[in-house]
């Protein structure tokens, strides 16, 4: 993988990060006001999707390693 890629990756990686984690704030402090479910369990299946590319780019950026 060239450089140039690795870093895009890794760029992408600490966007999606951060985004996950300004969701986990939003749900916390939807939590504590008026509940609007259908709005919390958006937040939280996009939540899950982030950890889903997240995963996905760590792959990416993990050498393969033979056994």
């Amino acid at each position: 993988m060239m450089l140039a890629d690795r870093e895009s990756l890794q760029r992408q990686l600490h966007q999606l990060r951060s985004e996950h984690r300004d969701l986990d704030t939003v749900i916390m402090r939807s939590l504590d006001g008026v509940v609007d479910q259908l709005h919390i369990q958006r937040l939280k299946k996009r939540k899950l999707r982030l950890k889903d590319d997240i995963a996905r780019l760590e792959s990416q950026l993990l050498p393969d390693i033979s056994a």
